[in-house]
């Protein structure tokens, strides 16, 4: 039954006006509460209702509005901006829908609030967590060619142009208006939901582990579906269930201070620049692949591995064939295994080399890493290394910053055939499943703190520039989405 007899929604919780003036259908209630079950044709009456929020304009009106409040989280001076967002920019949208709304301080002093919405209608059913972030990087003003700059949203063809259209006011604005939908043709979800909204994640979502913590009454949840970071590939949905994890730190070579002339003291004093050069060669191989023993992950199991048979590269540079571990396919490699990249090096003063033997060299590092790596035991399963390889005159400077766990939802967990047969009924198309992403997000703070299965479905693709000038959202792929969300929505309530 989809909309149960006796389910405690509020007052006014699906008021008509805006959207749902547009598409309810109080005959539906009707039918519903006398048969107990709505018309199949009402699924299909979200999902077209839910497409034509972007056909006739009122999805850019919506992202225009919020792209205008520049809420780039890095500056200070916007913090009453970031503020703004919360009861200015999504809060009308939330509260049309009935969501009871609160924003909470940030448990870390002076960073950016959080805000909480909630719509409980039945305390037996089940609850849908879900997240975006409302913050942006730098809009980079000047450095803008495409469209109005960074906060006016401006259509140039099948691009949207604006700070944050994809990165990622625009990928929860699209999930708020396709709950908008559902509740519109159905007159209820047909289950709980609980949105929150983070409005310091381009800063590392600072307080996000603590104040999920401090409310896990609020945020109690059966799963999260939400949408960050791009598909795949443009024309093909994908689910994504977890994130790598990523530790950066610093290997140090530091013998002396400062340089001495080569022809004196060449072959005399130890060389820094090579000294660290050997210490980084001795953690991989020559194509790359990983020596430190603690390090090799013990997680590619056969289900993950079905996952990514399905799974291609998504466009970009040509993938090197002899580069990483041996034995793996290009996608296991990516996002079933651990990646040791170095950032950058420094010996000596580049732009002006001298004729001297360096005392100091420093690189910034990076591992990558899967479910099934200690993250506690990565720094000192190297040092260990090191010292074993003979280098323990090389540092390890550990950065002062939270790193990112790696999560994985199993790709057999009943949540995720339940959204994939839903993106499937609506497009006709079966969403890639990537058991993680290459890249990393707080997803632990909801799969590990919190408890949740995760789903997340991408409403950007790989092009949009997120994070650089010109950033945009493809119309094409925001249209099916709001469709696809709609279809999911509809199936989680029913």
């Amino acid at each position: 039954m989809l909309f149960r007899k006796g389910a405690k929604v509020k007052p006014g919780a699906a008021p008509r006006h805006g959207l749902l003036a547009a598409i309810r259908d109080p005959a539906l209630i009707v039918a519903d509460q006398m048969f107990g079950s709505l018309p199949m044709t009402s699924r299909a009456a979200a999902i077209a209702a839910a497409e034509a929020v972007f056909d006739d304009g009122r999805f850019e009106a919506e992202l225009a509005r919020l792209i205008a409040i520049p809420t780039e989280s890095q500056n200070p001076e916007r913090a009453p901006d970031l503020t703004r967002y919360l009861g200015d920019g999504v809060g009308p949208i939330l509260t049309r829908m009935g969501y009871e709304q609160s924003v909470h301080d940030n448990p870390v002093a002076g960073s950016p609030p959080f805000l909480i919405a909630r719509r409980i209608e039945d305390d037996g059913q089940p609850t849908v967590l879900t997240y975006g972030h409302g913050d942006v990087i730098a809009g980079q003003d000047a450095r803008w060619t495409k469209g109005g700059g960074p906060w006016k949203l401006t259509r140039d063809g099948d691009r949207l142009y604006g700070r944050g259209t994809a990165d990622n006011k625009g990928q929860h604005l699209t999930n708020l208006l396709a709950l908008e939908a559902v509740l519109g043709a159905r007159g209820a979800l047909g289950f709980n939901s609980t949105i929150l909204i983070d409005m310091c994640e381009e800063i590392g979502s600072q307080g996000l582990d603590a104040f999920c913590a401090q409310h896990k009454d609020l945020l109690k949840a059966d799963a999260l579906i939400a949408s960050d970071g791009p598909r795949l590939h443009a024309d093909q949905p994908n689910l994504v269930l977890g994130t790598r994890g990523a530790l950066n730190f610093d290997l140090v070579a530091q013998f002396r201070e400062g340089a001495h002339h080569s022809g004196n003291w060449g072959g005399l004093l130890r060389d820094a620049g090579i000294r660290l050069a050997h210490a980084i060669a001795c953690i991989t191989d020559a194509r790359g692949q990983i020596r430190v023993p603690e390090w090799r992950p013990d997680s590619l199991t056969e289900p993950v591995r079905r996952a990514l048979a399905e799974v291609t590269i998504a466009d970009g540079p040509e993938v090197d064939p002899e580069w990483g571990e041996e034995g793996l396919t290009p996608p296991e490699r990516v996002y079933g295994w651990n990646t040791f990249v170095v950032l950058s090096m420094l010996s000596g003063i580049p732009e002006a080399p001298q004729n001297a033997v360096q005392g100091e060299a420093r690189a910034t590092c990076q591992l990558r890493f899967v479910v099934g790596t200690d993250d506690r035991e990565i720094l000192p399963a190297l040092r260990r290394h090191l010292d074993a390889e003979g280098f323990a005159d090389v540092t390890i400077v550990e950065w002062d910053k939270d790193l990112f766990r790696a999560t994985r939802l199993d790709p057999e967990d009943p949540w995720v055939s339940r959204v994939a047969d839903a993106i499937e009924a609506t497009s006709g198309q079966r969403p890639v499943v990537l058991p993680n992403a290459g890249g990393s997000l707080p997803n632990d703070t909801f799969a590990d703190t919190l408890g949740l299965p995760t789903i997340w479905i991408p409403h950007s693709y790989g092009g949009c520039q997120q994070h650089a000038p010109d950033e945009h959202l493809l119309a094409p792929v925001a249209r099916q989405a709001l469709g696809l969300m709609a279809g999911v929505f509809w199936d989680v309530g029913a």
